[in-house]
């Protein structure tokens, strides 16, 4: 407990081991680890509305010249660079979340242009990344528009070799066009995707109006807009 004296050793010196109250270590390791998995994995950027892991390949991407314009290039390339780079995870989850922004029954509107086996609607798996080929698709630009001037903040990368974006300037809502669902520590989200044009005519009229009502909001963007359709009653 805290109330307790500094351990000793045999020569009467410190040990190193500091007593602690056990109730507010688990209390301060908790909120840390909390906020690490909210912050860094689980949940999506607001500004962007993307995780870190799909900010980090799209910038990857960008970065590499694999853009919408210019040919096809294998996806384990974008997968290596995010994990050399920026990610320092396994290979396997950084293909899963490029192969799930190219399926356009995952994305509203796909931000990642794939050719070849990307799985299908059914659950069937996507083939290795070494046979399907990927670049950036066109609206995926938008996002990263102007990122090299001074746009966005930029954060060191994990071993502070370089630097990534703290977040895409995205010139578009979305979060609110391709939504997103994560489960964090403590807290979760399922944002469905809306219509691109019905966004975009919304932040017009926000613009326009910073006082406008949700009723009137709702008249620009009456619901949500699945990629596979269906009907919200």
């Amino acid at each position: 407990m805290t109330d307790q004296k500094t351990p000793r050793g045999a020569d009467g010196g410190p040990t190193g081991i500091e007593p602690i109250s056990i109730i507010e270590e688990m209390q301060r390791s908790y909120l840390d680890y909390a906020m690490s998995v909210i912050v860094s994995r689980a949940l999506p950027d607001v500004r962007d509305g993307l995780k870190p892991v799909h900010r980090r390949i799209l910038y990857a991407a960008h970065e590499s010249g694999y853009h919408w314009n210019r040919k096809y290039v294998k996806s384990a390339r974008p997968v290596a660079d995010v994990m050399g780079k920026y990610h320092p995870h396994g290979d396997a989850s950084i293909y899963d979340a490029l192969v799930r922004m190219a399926q356009d029954w995952s994305l509203r509107v796909p931000l990642i242009d794939g050719q070849g086996n990307f799985g299908s609607i059914d659950g069937d798996p996507p083939a290795a990344m070494r046979y399907t080929e990927s670049r950036l698709t066109k609206v995926a630009h938008e996002l990263l528009e102007d990122i090299d001037k001074d746009t966005v903040d930029f954060q060191d990368t994990y071993d502070a070799s370089g630097s990534e974006p703290k977040v895409l300037p995205a010139r578009f809502p979305n979060l609110l066009v391709n939504g997103s669902g994560g489960i964090a520590v403590g807290m979760a989200t399922n944002i469905p995707p809306h219509n691109l044009g019905e966004v975009c005519n919304g932040a017009i009229a926000l613009i326009d109006n910073p006082a406008i009502d949700l009723p009137a909001l709702m008249e620009i963007i009456p619901g949500p807009d699945f990629p596979t359709g269906g009907i919200v009653p």
